[in-house]
C-alpha cells in the first residue's frame, strides 16, 4: 500500500504553497516570493502526453516566468518524459533530483518519544525560528508555512535537556508532509530527527492522516538512510530543469 501519485503531489503543493499560482496553457506558473525552487518552478497540470511543448509555447512560458521576476525553472515529475526531453533540447540541465518518501503514520508513531523530548506546537516559538534561521530557513520560507491552510504544526525535538531540531508538518487530505527538518550540527546522530519524525506521525494520526511523507534530494544520503530505517519507502520522484 502507498498513497496515490495525485495524493502525494497534491499534498506537496498544498502544504508548501506558492504565494500565487497562474495557469498558462498546460503549465502551472507559481510565484515563489523567495520561498525556494519548489514554489517557483513551472509544472504541468494537463495530461503530459497531450501538452503543447513547441518552441513557441515554451518561449511563452519562459517569458511569463520572467514577468513574475523568476528565472525559467521547471519541475519534472514522473510521467513528464516529453517535457523533460523538450527542455533538455533547449539546453536546460537536470538539477536537484528529489525522491519522496512515505510511510503509514501508525508504523512511524511507535515507539513514541518520551514526554518533552518532542513537542508539537503552533505558532512556532522563537527558539524554533532560531533553529530554522541557523539552517538557512528565513522569512521567505516561514511565509510559505504561514500560507499553508488547514492543520499544521512545528515539531520541536530535544536531545536530553538541549533543544536539538525542528520541522514543519501540514496535512492535506490523507497525507501529512514534513518540511524544513533541521537538526543543530552538535546534536546530530543523537536521535533527535527520529523523535521529530515519530512525533510528527503521532500528530498527523491525530489529524486523521494515513501517511507521513517527506521530500529529500537524492544526494542527501544521511536523511535518506534515516527515512528508510524508519520504514518509509520511496513513492515518487521529481527533478528540476534549469538553464
Amino acid at each position: 500500500m502507498r498513497p496515490a501519485t495525485a495524493e502525494v503531489f497534491g499534498a506537496l503543493a498544498a502544504t508548501w504553497p506558492a504565494a500565487e499560482t497562474n495557469r498558462h496553457g498546460p503549465w502551472l506558473l507559481p510565484k515563489g516570493n523567495g520561498g525556494g525552487q519548489r514554489v517557483s518552478a513551472a509544472s504541468l497540470h494537463a495530461e503530459p502526453s497531450t501538452a503543447d511543448l513547441s518552441a513557441d509555447g515554451l518561449d511563452q512560458v519562459e517569458a511569463a516566468l520572467r514577468r513574475l521576476g523568476q528565472p525559467p525553472l521547471f519541475m519534472i515529475r514522473s510521467g513528464d518524459d516529453r517535457a523533460d526531453q523538450a527542455l533538455a533540447a533547449r539546453s536546460y540541465r537536470r538539477h536537484d533530483p528529489v525522491v519522496i518518501y512515505a510511510g503509514p503514520v501508525g508504523l512511524l508513531a511507535v515507539p513514541a518519544p518520551e514526554a518533552l523530548q518532542a513537542i508539537a506546537l503552533w505558532p512556532p516559538l522563537e527558539i524554533v525560528r532560531t533553529i530554522w534561521a541557523e539552517g538557512g530557513i528565513g522569512p521567505a520560507r516561514l511565509a510559505v508555512m504561514d500560507r499553508a491552510e488547514g492543520a499544521k504544526t512545528a515539531i520541536l525535538g530535544r536531545a536530553g535537556n538541549r533543544t536539538g531540531g525542528v520541522c514543519f508538518v501540514a496535512v492535506h487530505h490523507a497525507v501529512a508532509m514534513a518540511h524544513a527538518l533541521e537538526v543543530r550540527p552538535p546534536l546530530r546522530r543523537q536521535g533527535v530527527a527520529v523523535k521529530i519524525i515519530r512525533k510528527a506521525a503521532i500528530w498527523a494520526q491525530a489529524q486523521g492522516a494515513q501517511w507521513l511523507s517527506v521530500a529529500v534530494t537524492e544526494a542527501n544520503l544521511p536523511a535518506r538512510h534515516l527515512y528508510a530505517s524508519l520504514g518509509m519507502a520511496i513513492v515518487e520522484h521529481y527533478h528540476y530543469r534549469q538553464k
